[in-house]
């Protein structure tokens, strides 16, 4: 396996390095309390190409591998998770579908503006009554003429009320179940569509989640996305692709949450000596460190299997689940260290420690995983 990157790209890591460094982190406050990025910030990335991380060169975006993309999601996920989240939302599930199951003339359309950061990206699967079970959809899509009618709502969407572009999951055929459902392009303009309440969350801030309401949604048949009645598993592939990214994410949180830590226990004195001579807080801070490196080891396994053109749905649900059971666990732990100040607002662990939260949760919780890879190991051993 080589995880080596190219120069092109390692100069790219360093530059986005110094950017997360030196403006993301100068306004994680801001982008905290007031809960949203801040222009400046939004079109800084646009300049360094973020949001084309996973858009071939042909249409705009870097045209990277998946290793190369790790390497740059880890540098980004090292800052404020809002921001990361809006970043990732976008090249991740929010366009992923585009690139991978797009007709010539869909990518043509909608990649260029995505590459370019002026049209972002989100996913449109889960609902009050679907999340784990996506096959349990209620949004309807019903042909007329060279237009479907979508009607229905949806819930906790990543990026709705700044994207422009929404892959939705619709049911075509409700005698079919799972494969009675359809994947669409749906323009944020499109007659009918409208983003309804912005749901507060425990962290993310500066990422907003919102419904989506489809009320007579008119949709041109063109945009479907994908075959008719594939949506189901188009839904699955899309979620895989973007696991090792996110995993990438997270291990860029630990690393922060480790760089924090180790400044903070060399720094504060308990008993007249730095607090890392205690061999309780030695232990934490190595644990942190073992289980960040094996993280390190498996996200980037991982992607370059995908490179490969390898299957991945076992190992990615894998990294997908060890990724986000190890940074909550290191952003535990990274609490511990701190004591008191680690749980004071104003200090980034703390912030850390609540957007570690959800990634046990979106895009597939720990236990859809498990399923995913128990599914994968029977298949395996009947062979």
């Amino acid at each position: 396996m080589d995880f080596q990157l190219d120069e092109q790209t390692t100069a790219l890591k360093k530059s986005v390095r110094a950017f997360v460094q030196s403006e993301v982190e100068a306004a994680a406050a801001v982008i905290e309390k007031e809960d949203h990025i801040p222009e400046a910030i939004m079109k800084m990335s646009r300049d360094l190409g973020l949001f084309g991380l996973s858009i071939p060169e042909e249409y705009g975006g870097l045209g990277i591998s998946m290793v190369g993309k790790c390497a740059l999601y880890e540098e980004i996920g090292a800052t404020h998770n809002g921001y990361t989240t809006v970043i990732g939302a976008h090249t991740g599930i929010g366009s992923v579908g585009i690139v991978e199951l797009g007709t010539e003339e869909q990518k043509a359309k909608y990649l260029p503006p995505m590459a370019a950061g002026t049209s972002l990206g989100a996913f449109a699967l889960t609902e009050p009554g679907a999340g784990s079970n996506a096959s349990a959809l209620k949004t309807t899509a019903v042909k007329q003429g060279s237009r479907y009618i979508l009607n229905g709502t949806k819930h906790y969407i990543t990026n709705a009320t700044v994207a422009d572009v929404f892959t939705v999951m619709a049911v075509t055929d409700p005698e079919k179940g799972a494969k009675g459902i359809t994947s669409f392009i749906v323009e944020k303009d499109f007659p009918g569509f409208k983003v309804g309440a912005v749901e507060p969350k425990m962290g993310l801030h500066g990422s907003q989640s919102a419904e989506i309401i489809l009320e007579d949604c008119e949709v041109p048949e063109e945009n479907v996305l994908g075959k008719e009645g594939e949506g189901y598993v188009n839904a699955l592939k899309i979620l895989a692709n973007g696991r090792a990214g996110l995993a990438a994410r997270n291990l860029g949180s630990c690393q922060k949450l480790l760089d924090m830590s180790m400044q903070y226990v060399e720094e504060r004195q308990q008993f007249e000596v730095p607090i890392i001579e205690h061999q309780a807080v030695a232990h934490m801070i190595s644990e942190m460190a073992v289980e960040i490196e094996a993280l390190r080891s498996f996200t980037y396994r991982v992607a370059w299997m995908v490179d490969q053109g390898k299957k991945v749905i076992k190992e990615a649900a894998m990294l997908k689940l060890y990724g986000s059971e190890v940074y909550n666990r290191v952003a535990d732990k990274a609490v511990q260290v701190h004591g008191g100040i680690g749980y004071i607002s104003d200090y980034p662990v703390e912030r850390f420690y609540r957007d570690a939260r959800i990634t046990r949760i979106y895009e597939g919780t720990s236990e859809i995983q498990k399923n995913i890879i128990a599914g994968q190991l029977r298949k395996e051993y009947a062979r």
